[in-house]
């Protein structure tokens, strides 16, 4: 189990030295990424089901890798015309993602105090 030896302004503070904004695609006052739900028969990936979009090129899914599910969230970018996954992203396992999704309040508590 992963033990957190960080505050989550530690952490939010790290992430961001030197960064632009992750939040580009919302911040000409456009409204939210809508939330789909694919089924993994539309996709190349049979193990993977669609959840939402991020931003334009930012996906989250739940995916079987390797014996294991995961919730990826993933940059995807263009290849012969067709959008497929790149290296920048993330897969938790499900006992990251259960730390992660308990530590949502304290991470909205201190989202709600910085300026977007």
């Amino acid at each position: 189990m992963l033990n957190c030896t960080h505050s989550p302004l530690d952490y939010w503070k790290m992430s961001k030295r030197g960064k632009k904004s992750d939040d580009e695609a919302l911040s000409g006052g456009e409204e939210p990424p809508k939330k789909v739900l694919k089924s993994g028969k539309d996709s190349d990936d049979p193990d993977s089901v669609f959840i939402c979009e991020l931003s334009k090129n930012r996906k989250v899914s739940v995916r079987n890798w390797q014996g294991k599910t995961m919730v990826d969230i993933r940059e995807f970018y263009l290849k012969d015309g067709k959008e497929v996954p790149g290296k920048k992203g993330i897969s938790l396992l499900m006992d990251q993602w259960k730390i992660l999704r308990d530590h949502a309040d304290e991470i909205d508590k201190l989202m709600a105090g910085v300026e977007t």
